[in-house]
């Protein structure tokens, strides 16, 4: 999806016109279906080839599967191509913005796109420093696995693929910090949504709850004034 935001960006930033309409919504959800239908099905495919052994864990154990993630899915699918892909269109694009820049643009419209390239530029860089690590030690991992019957050095590499495996998870959920940090325009819109629509909606809440009438003597003082009125 990070590939998908860097080519996004830098057609949208061309200043060829038949560049820019290339990429649409329509054609931008075509690609991310059809990449998350061959994700689903390659991580089935490729987890169906682990096996559990005794001294060594779960592990691949097929001969050519272990040759596949060798040389091929974690250096160039999970690695090389996606980190070439993000980082050239990344680059590309901020060239773009540079050369708008230059144009006779609106003020406003330069902003944005500066922004939004700046954006992407630093989720592309912590993409690569995120994702790089852990899948230089699984191509480690895969092709040297280490024995249970050596317990040290199988708790030294299983600490490290741990420490490595939560840095690969953190690209997943940082997106949010490094636009916050990197972007004055997305840091208003959160303050906007969070303090303008959320905090006003849960104050509305709980005044309408405390600030609630309850009619409790209205069934009495009905009573007394029929009391009343039968005693005249």
């Amino acid at each position: 999806m990070i590939c998908f935001t860097a080519v996004d960006q830098f057609f949208s930033t061309n200043h060829r016109f038949n560049l820019r309409q290339m990429c649409t919504l329509k054609l931008g959800r075509y690609f991310a279906f059809i990449f998350m239908v061959f994700a689903i099905i390659h991580g089935i495919v490729m987890g169906s080839s682990y096996d559990i052994q005794p001294t060594m864990g779960c592990l691949l154990s097929n001969h050519v599967w272990i040759q596949y993630s060798t040389f091929f899915f974690y250096p160039v699918l999970a690695g090389f191509l996606p980190v070439a892909i993000a980082s050239l269109f990344s680059i590309l694009a901020y060239h773009n913005v540079r050369r708008i820049v230059r144009r006779q643009l609106p003020i406003v419209g330069r902003k944005l796109d500066k922004q939004i390239t700046a954006m992407v530029l630093m989720r592309v860089i912590a993409f690569v420093c995120l994702t790089l690590p852990y899948n230089t030690y699984r191509i480690y991992a895969i092709n040297f696995p280490i024995s249970q019957s050596m317990p040290i050095a199988y708790t030294i590499g299983r600490l490290i693929q741990a420490i490595l495996l939560s840095f690969y998870i953190i690209n997943y959920i940082i997106s949010f910090y490094i636009f916050l940090i990197f972007s004055s325009r997305f840091r208003r819109q959160v303050k906007l949504v969070l303090v303008k629509k959320c905090w006003q909606r849960w104050k509305y809440w709980c005044c309408s709850i405390n600030n609630q009438i309850e009619p409790d003597n209205i069934p009495e003082t009905r009573n007394s004034r029929i009391e009343s009125e039968e005693n005249i």
